[in-house]
């Protein structure tokens, strides 16, 4: 089994859609914890990760430059992350496919967790 992790990215006001009620983030979060739970049992949660804060940085390139906001475009929001077991990246696809995140307009980066010399 290889590693995976999954990046969580929305928009602010998909966000505040999600969680703009105590009902619906009462939903919202029950959504997210059946998911977390049924990974967990079958084996597939390595890390259950954190949620993310909304402020931090982006350096970039040889001129190091700054940039506020963790935002991988300035629409998006990076909400948090788990890391995943799974045999490949295409099984690793296929779980992230029951994320709550997908039932708005967020979506879920799976990228592979690299083996070697640093890991």
């Amino acid at each position: 089994m290889s590693g995976f992790i999954y990046l969580f990215r929305t928009t602010e006001a998909d966000q505040r859609e999600a969680m703009g009620t105590p009902e619906r983030a009462q939903r919202s979060m029950q959504a997210w914890l059946a998911w977390i739970r049924e990974l967990e049992a079958k084996g597939h949660l390595k890390d259950p990760g954190q949620p993310l804060e909304r402020s931090g940085a982006v350096v970039r390139g040889k001129k190091k430059v700054v940039t506020d906001g963790p935002y991988a475009e300035s629409k998006d929001l990076v909400l948090g992350f788990i890391v995943v077991e799974a045999k490949n990246l295409e099984q690793a696809v296929e779980l992230s496919k029951g994320c709550p995140m997908l039932e708005g307009a967020g979506s879920v980066e799976v990228r592979p967790v690299m083996e070697g010399p640093l890991s």
